[in-house]
């Protein structure tokens, strides 16, 4: 019989298999990964966008409110700024900021605190740091090390997730293509839409290709998709959507009312947003934004230039124009609750499995 028990329980000093997802901007708040984290899962600060100072603040926070485990999740992005294209782009948002009654910023370049992000989750002694779009430098890898903290690299591929146990990760999180947000693949160069491998297809392979454990992720978003992804062989899931639901979330409320209404076939994979690959729910800035042709810019600098419109559309609560990543499992997530109750649901639900 399959146990709830896992090896990345044990890994990271966890009761439940489950962790919940750095959903970078705005989502997975302070608040959001301690609940998780007190409930027995790994919670998680999405904090790659995060200014150095709100980062320290935010870690502090979720100390605060827990003496549990927890996890940081920043980028590992090697892509640079590429604004060659920036007239013609600005030309194709023009109309959406028109709508919004918004003008055109001035744009110079993207921040990047990466450096600085894990430095910090160093200083402030992070219990884990968890990674998107590539792998920490060789020398933040033994530096980490050093100081105890646990590592783990979201992958899309077998050859990723063998590049991240050469590198030294202890544990990988396997994204199938059915996850919302961006995908974690390394190089755009070789799969420029991110690599599209399903979760059932994807994770019994990489668990068959490594020697450290795996978690399952993309689509799941209750006790089977649980006791399904241990099936295949993995250690644990995260899950992202659902926890958007949830009561801690810094989900704006436009978004979470779109997602309760939306169902499994209105998701996209997009660049329309940020220059990468990323499945949100369709709305009118993706349709227009890809109807009127215009290649996006590159990520990060995509992000950049689309910024102003995300947030006005957030302020004047209007979901047509702001990023709605999510997952395919939508008929799944549509009830909001605290956290701690979506974690009794979901391994609630598993046991029952399990038991069987």
């Amino acid at each position: 019989m399959l146990s709830l028990e896992t090896e990345v329980c044990r890994l990271f000093g966890i009761e439940m298999p489950i962790i919940q997802a750095g959903m970078a901007g705005g989502p997975a708040t302070a608040e959001l990964a301690a609940a998780v984290s007190e409930a027995g899962g790994l919670g998680t600060l999405g904090a790659a966008y995060f200014e150095p100072d709100a980062l320290r603040k935010a870690i502090a926070e979720v100390k605060t409110a827990t003496q549990k485990p927890f996890g940081v999740n920043i980028f590992a992005s090697k892509e640079k700024d590429d604004f060659s294209r920036l007239e013609e782009v600005q030309q194709a948002l023009a109309p959406f900021r028109k709508e919004l009654k918004i003008n055109e910023p001035d744009i110079s370049s993207s921040a990047d605190w990466s450096r600085q992000q894990f430095d910090i989750c160093l200083e402030m002694a992070v219990p884990v740091i968890s990674t998107a779009f590539g792998l920490l430098a060789e020398e933040q890898m033994q530096a980490a090390k050093l100081a105890g903290i646990k590592v783990i690299a979201m992958v899309t591929t077998v050859e990723e997730a063998e590049l991240a146990e050469q590198a030294g990760v202890d544990a990988i999180v396997a994204q199938g293509s059915e996850a919302g947000g961006h995908r974690g693949t390394f190089s755009l160069a070789q799969h420029p839409d991110g690599a599209q491998v399903g979760t059932m297809s994807l994770v019994p392979q990489i668990v068959d290709a490594v020697n450290i454990p795996v978690i399952a992720a993309g689509g799941i978003a209750d006790g089977r998709g649980l006791a399904a992804a241990l099936a295949l062989g993995a250690a644990a899931v995260q899950i992202g959507t659902r926890f958007l639901l949830a009561e801690e979330a810094g989900t704006h409320p436009a978004y979470q009312q779109r997602l309760a209404e939306s169902n499994e076939d209105e998701t996209t994979i997009t660049k329309s947003f940020s220059g990468r690959p990323a499945r949100a729910v369709k709305n009118r800035f993706i349709k227009e934004f890809e109807e009127a042709g215009t290649r996006a810019l590159p990520f990060p600098s995509h992000n950049t230039v689309t910024r102003d419109i995300r947030t006005a559309a957030a302020a004047q609560n209007n979901s047509e124009f702001m990023s709605l990543w999510a997952g395919q499992s939508l008929r799944l997530v549509n009830k909001k609750m605290p956290a701690a109750q979506m974690m009794q649901e979901i391994m609630g639900s598993a046991r029952a499995i399990l038991m069987e």
